[in-house]
């Protein structure tokens, strides 16, 4: 049996609902636990409006990087069972959470199936994933579509205030 290689990857945290600044720092303690995993870097909070449905609270959001042994998909089936541990329902599409968590870079990985997407579709064109990404992880490539950092200055007329 050959062992699986250790393998970077992000991970974007968000809520808006029950205290989302402690379920954004409980889950990062909840990411530092995945088996196989170490938590290498997270970023600060951010607070931003939602996207999609607008009759909301606004989000605290943040990044983590994370080095893991686990599959994409092994990480991804993790991660939701993190996000029902903290709560989180499925009413409708963006509608408020106790936690999101979603894989937005695996190593390289550049795939699209029924359930997993990578890179993340839409990360690229939201300041409330760039901008915490490119604090923790400066020269971070988004595969097929170049630096993070680049796509931030694309984005530049969404607000988004890093929380004190």
């Amino acid at each position: 049996m050959t062992e699986l290689i250790q393998q970077r990857a992000f991970i974007a945290l968000g809520s808006n609902l029950a205290e989302p600044e402690v379920q954004v720092n409980q889950a990062f303690a909840a990411l530092a636990q995945l088996p196989q995993s170490r938590l290498l870097a997270q970023s600060s909070l951010y607070r931003s409006a939602p996207v999609g449905y607008a009759e909301q609270a606004d989000f605290i959001n943040a990044v983590a990087h994370i080095e893991t042994r686990l599959t994409a998909h092994d990480l991804l089936q993790s991660l939701l069972g993190i996000e029902r541990t903290f709560g989180r329902v499925r009413d409708f599409r963006n509608a408020p959470r106790t936690l999101d968590l979603d894989l937005l870079l695996y190593a390289d990985l550049m795939f699209h199936e029924p359930g997993l997407t990578l890179p993340h579709p839409r990360m690229h064109e939201r300041a409330f994933v760039l901008l915490p990404l490119v604090e923790i992880a400066p020269d971070c490539e988004i595969p097929s579509k170049g630096k993070a950092r680049d796509w931030l200055m694309r984005v530049s007329d969404q607000t988004i205030t890093r929380v004190a």
